[in-house]
């Protein structure tokens, strides 16, 4: 099943991208060409390249960040970071995620 996601960037820019379920935000991302997200790292929770910032309205669904964790620990570096700030890397697409909003910051470190 594919998954639909908007990614809305800094200037307000909406793109609406399909990814298959298993797959992340982070490859839904860089396999549509939505610009902004580096992914450097590969996929690995290892850089933080790949920060975005989950619509308010879907925060509880795909979870807010968890203290001493490896995905805290690096958002406290990046750039712009908020309560509602997540890796795209750490976030799986499944159908009820169907309809997820992300925001991409304006740099990412």
């Amino acid at each position: 099943m594919m998954v639909k996601v908007t990614f809305v960037s800094s200037d307000g820019t909406r793109r609406e991208v399909e990814i298959a379920e298993g797959e992340t935000a982070r490859e839904a991302a860089l396999f549509n060409g939505v610009p902004g997200i580096d992914g450097d790292c590969g996929g690995a929770c290892a850089c933080a390249t790949c920060h975005v910032h989950v619509d308010p309205t879907w925060i509880d669904k795909v979870g807010r960040l968890k203290e001493g964790e490896a995905e805290a620990e690096l958002l406290q570096f990046a750039e712009g970071a908020s309560e509602y700030s997540r890796l795209a890397c750490q976030i799986p697409m499944e159908a009820a995620m169907e309809g997820l909003v992300l925001h991409v910051p304006a740099q990412q470190y």
